[in-house]
């Protein structure tokens, strides 16, 4: 029987949906509740990585702080390793040695896909403290699996444990999961990780199409909780990974429970948004979502339309310049 890893990332991902909201008390809560149920691997923390709930100009308040997660999954848990979410720019190397000290058990270290380079002295600093570390990329999609795989052989040569392929617009398809491992394997044997969105719905098959591929780490979270069209649900995950044979570790019953009675309430989302399933489509991050809907309203132009037009010229790097040219792209279709 196969061995897959699941990691939770209900406290970290899932805080997107809740406004970050999450407090050292509900860390350490459901911290205990997933390490009941099996979890290996449990990520804490704000939402958009280390140091950004100190930083009012990203999040608008100060919320709880770093050192106060790790406190708070470190006095929760007996086995289990508890991580956090670092991406250079907002997350510092202080915050390598904070965590440390705290006893964090595993980085994940973000970059954009296209930006692979600016990982290297994080991922070394890392592992000189200790940690285990993975190479998450960010928007995966933005690159072919041939030229995605030369990034792989980056992150392995500066010392990373585990490489993600993170569909961040939950935009791919299983198939593309297979292209993406099979042309990995042709240049490393680095251990894969997969974390899916569920723009289009597909996040849980996603991740059953990466665990039947080789993956060896798959991301979930609580309810499906988390930015934009949501996560791969860890609860669905679980159980349908239990009924294919695969054995995690989890008993996906407890996980029901604690979803049902812990996240449920919290959830403000209903239905599937009309934008989410457009991103997907598109293949678009939410996260430039506000400067689009500012340009949708002040051009009287249909977000949906602004998306998939922004989406056919760049999916990486989007700014003011090119959402105007999208704009004015759009307007001179119109004519």
């Amino acid at each position: 029987m196969k061995k897959i890893t699941i990691v939770d990332s209900t406290l970290r991902d899932g805080g997107y949906e809740v406004d970050f909201s999450f407090t050292a008390t509900d860390t350490s809560f459901v911290c205990q509740k997933l390490e009941e149920a099996g979890l290996e691997f449990i990520e804490v923390g704000h939402g958009m990585a280390m140091g950004a709930g100190d930083n009012t100009e990203l999040t608008g308040a100060t919320h709880t702080s770093d050192a106060e997660y790790m406190v708070a999954a470190k006095s929760a848990l007996k086995k289990a390793k508890f991580g956090m979410f670092f991406f250079p720019g907002i997350s510092k190397m202080e915050h390598i040695e904070l965590a440390a000290r705290h006893g964090m058990g595993f980085l994940r270290i973000g970059t954009d896909v296209t930006e692979v380079p600016r990982s290297e002295p994080y991922i070394k600093k890392a592992k000189e403290a200790g940690l285990f570390v993975t190479a998450n990329y960010m928007k995966s999609y933005a690159l072919t699996p041939q030229e995605l795989a030369e990034q792989v052989k980056l992150s392995e040569k500066y010392g990373a444990d585990v490489v993600y392929l993170v569909d961040s617009a939950g935009c791919m398809f299983p198939d593309d999961i297979r292209r993406y491992f099979h042309a990995v394997r042709e240049v490393s044997q680095i251990k894969l990780g997969f974390h899916g969105h569920d723009s289009l719905g597909l996040a849980v098959a996603n991740s059953l199409a990466a665990a039947e591929a080789g993956f060896e780490f798959i991301d979930g979270t609580l309810q499906g909780l988390g930015r934009s069209g949501g996560n791969a649900s860890t609860e669905v995950l679980v159980a349908a990974m239990s009924k294919m044979g695969y054995d995690t570790g989890i008993d996906f019953l407890k996980l029901l429970d604690a979803g049902e009675t812990y996240i449920q309430p919290k959830l403000n989302r209903k239905g599937r948004g009309r934008l989410d399933v457009v991103a997907g489509f598109a293949g678009f991050h939410s996260s430039f979502l506000p400067l689009v809907m500012q340009y949708a309203g002040q051009y009287e132009i249909d977000p949906a339309i602004l998306i998939i037009e922004i989406s056919q010229k760049e999916r990486v790097h989007v700014n003011e310049a090119l959402i105007k040219q999208a704009v004015e792209d759009i307007k001179s279709k119109r004519s």
